[in-house]
């Protein structure tokens, strides 16, 4: 009887469990700007304001932050990236994905013609950790022509395969030192370089 009651139990306590899960949404958003603990606490804070926010999670380092709510509140990915900025920071790639498996994402993919002959290219990129390389890519792919775009943290090299009759190398350079990454051949702005979070602050590159 014993062993009946602690399975019942058990039953009892997994289907409220994964009733609890449902009807929730998940949303994950990597943020440009998290420098220290307080900054999470900021971010985390703002989001508070919408009712039934739950499963909180932030990574400082790589700047992840993921919740759920309720899918009720069926909170648009506008809605999202408006309430991060509304915290002070840059909302670099935002995913949601449904109660119903429906999944939305801020990436876009550059519509490159089939015809295209594609040119790859090994573009040498300062940066430090996870965020530089979601920031970096972000930016790259961001220019119309780019394939496929991804920063190696341990090399600096930033790997690309883009459509060279539509786009140069130095295009791509331009647009990564753009948010503020020194290449082999273009400087960012030492204002951009400055307003880098902390942990985001890499070795100067020597032009």
């Amino acid at each position: 009887m014993k062993y009946i009651i602690i399975n019942v139990l058990a039953f009892l306590f997994v289907s409220t469990v994964s009733f609890a899960q449902e009807g929730r949404d998940q949303y994950e958003i990597q943020v440009d700007g998290l420098g220290c603990p307080f900054c999470a606490y900021g971010l985390e804070k703002k989001f508070k304001e919408f009712d039934g926010i739950k499963d909180v999670a932030i990574e400082i380092e790589t700047g992840d932050f993921s919740f759920t709510l309720p899918s009720e509140a069926n909170l648009s990915m506008e809605a999202v990236e408006a309430q991060v900025v509304k915290a002070g920071y840059t909302p670099i790639t935002t995913k949601i994905t449904r109660a119903d498996g429906a999944v939305e994402s801020s990436e876009t993919t550059t519509m490159i013609a089939d015809n295209a002959t594609l040119s790859d290219a090994k573009i040498l990129v300062a940066g430090k950790c996870e965020m530089c390389k979601a920031r970096i890519e972000k930016a790259a792919k961001g220019v119309p022509g780019v394939a496929t775009a991804v920063w190696k943290v341990e090399a600096n090299m930033l790997n690309v395969s883009y459509d060279a009759e539509n786009v140069t190398a130095e295009t791509i350079e331009k647009a990564v030192a753009g948010v503020g990454h020194d290449t082999k051949n273009v400087k960012a702005l030492a204002a951009t370089y400055e307003n880098l979070p902390a942990c985001c602050k890499y070795e100067r590159l020597e032009q």
